[in-house]
């Protein structure tokens, strides 16, 4: 009977796939031999494989593209990079190398557009879709682009009263764009999205605020389904609600031309993972086309807002197994050299499942653990996968020589902005060092120390203790 890691996985999944591979036993992933990063700086470590960033992208654009082509669909894509997945320059600046446009949610992060600009990584004709709730300081880092000649800002008005700021203190023509609110989940704790207006009160608002306006130009309709793009009633009856509305304004407003289906595609937590990319594509091209027909309205251009869908796989951390303790009959503990609760917050907060793999010891037996953090929180533990309410991991012999290597993979959207990157973590624990993988131009991979493990000091410093 067949009871050794590799052949767990290769009866439950199809291996080796995409991005994860053995060689000489060792755990590779994008090609990246991972045991070398460990010997090299030892872990627990952070890596962003920059290629999957682009190559993300152009998947996505190419999906709409031919989508769009095959139906004689007229408008135009706009694929955006939400920068609040991760703010980092290294993943902004990749995004944009691409031709990504940037959507923003904070007054902070219109000060990281200033610095690009700076920098020189981008002009004044860059897309910029600025979302979400708006304090004054928000409100007014908007403007100052739009009055500094950034032409392509578009502000989603998420409540009414932003519109008087824009009136007042706007020089030009103010770009607006309209977040509609969106029903939430039937499971969910409440039944309508707090962020954008009520769907009846768009029209009356462009009537009564927008139209004929010379402050004031309506080019955008936004809608964002929270659980993101997948194939569901909930999410189809939700996008034909955006359209059918978007369709309604159109009649009113000429200069209105564009159509955000906020709400990111899915990334793989599984090796099992399966989603047909390419039919929601195309359903959602043409659930827009057949709506604005019916209406006999232009198709808008798409604009998509795809976070965690650009970053998210190429992210992975890895952790060694300190110690294994058998704390009764059932339950065998493998303990980590980090927090998961802050490293991977997500696993923590909302339950999000990742891709777990060992690094190492695919030839042993395996056997059923639980993964505990080293904080001294309760819920600071992993012991379930998406395809399985379980995890399996390698036995780790008492006689190894060497430890146990763990890797939580396509982890690079929130995870860094959630536990507040480089701040005060639960028990002092530090981030982790961050390592940055790249290609040269021979293909070659290369990598560097983007950030050292965090300094007792830097914390002590954040703290007060001087």
């Amino acid at each position: 009977m067949a009871n050794k890691y590799f052949d767990l996985i290769d009866q439950t999944f199809y291996f080796p796939q995409e991005g994860f591979d053995l060689d000489k036993g060792y755990l590779t992933f994008n090609n990246i031999p991972l045991i070398h990063l460990i010997n090299k700086y030892g872990t627990p470590l952070k890596l962003t494989y920059l290629p999957s960033i682009g190559r993300k992208i152009k998947q996505a654009r190419n999906l709409f593209r031919r989508a769009m082509r095959s139906q004689g669909y007229t408008g135009n894509y706009h694929y955006c990079y939400c920068t609040k997945s991760s703010h980092f320059a290294h993943v902004v600046e990749e995004a944009l190398k691409f031709g990504a446009q940037l959507e923003l949610s904070s007054a902070y992060d219109v000060e990281l557009v200033r610095k690009l600009y700076e920098n020189g990584k981008i002009d004044k004709t860059l897309k910029i879709v600025c979302n979400g709730f708006k304090p004054v300081n928000y409100l007014s880092a908007i403007v100052g682009l739009m009055n500094d000649g950034f032409s392509n800002v578009i502000a989603v008005v998420d409540n009414a009263h932003e519109l008087d700021y824009y009136e007042q203190h706007v020089q030009g023509v103010a770009k607006i764009g309209i977040r509609v609110a969106t029903e939430e989940e039937p499971n969910f704790e409440f039944y309508t999205s707090r962020l954008g207006l009520r769907g009846a009160d768009v029209i009356p608002l462009f009537e009564n605020r927008i139209k004929g306006n010379p402050k004031l130009e309506l080019t955008m309709l936004h809608f964002f389904v929270d659980t993101g793009i997948k194939d569901s009633l909930y999410y189809w009856g939700e996008l034909k609600k955006a359209v059918r509305l978007y369709g309604e304004l159109k009649q009113h407003s000429p200069s209105l031309t564009g159509l955000n289906i906020g709400g990111g595609m899915p990334i793989r937590n599984s090796l099992g993972f399966e989603f047909d990319y390419k039919y929601m594509v195309r359903e959602i091209v043409a659930n827009i086309l057949e709506a604005c027909e019916e209406m006999d309205v232009t198709e808008p251009d798409i604009y998509t807002e795809f976070g965690k869908y650009t970053v998210g796989e190429s992210g992975a951390t890895i952790f060694s197994v300190l110690e294994q303790k058998q704390q009764n009959d059932s339950e065998m503990w493998y303990m980590i050299d980090n927090s998961l609760m802050t490293t991977l917050p997500d696993a923590w907060g909302i339950n999000e499942r990742f891709i777990l793999l060992p690094v190492n010891k695919w030839d042993h037996d395996y056997r059923r653990v639980n993964i505990g953090g080293l904080s001294c929180d309760n819920s600071d533990y992993y012991n379930s996968e998406i395809h399985e309410s379980q995890v399996y991991l390698p036995v780790n012999k008492a006689d190894d020589v060497e430890p146990l290597y763990l890797g939580f993979f396509h982890t690079g959207a929130y995870q860094d902005s959630i536990s507040g990157y480089g701040g005060i973590k639960h028990c002092m624990i530090p981030s982790p060092q961050h390592i940055l993988i790249d290609l040269d131009e021979q293909g070659n991979l290369t990598d560097r120390l983007l950030y050292p493990t965090q300094t007792a000091e830097s914390m002590l410093a954040i703290l007060g203790y001087q």
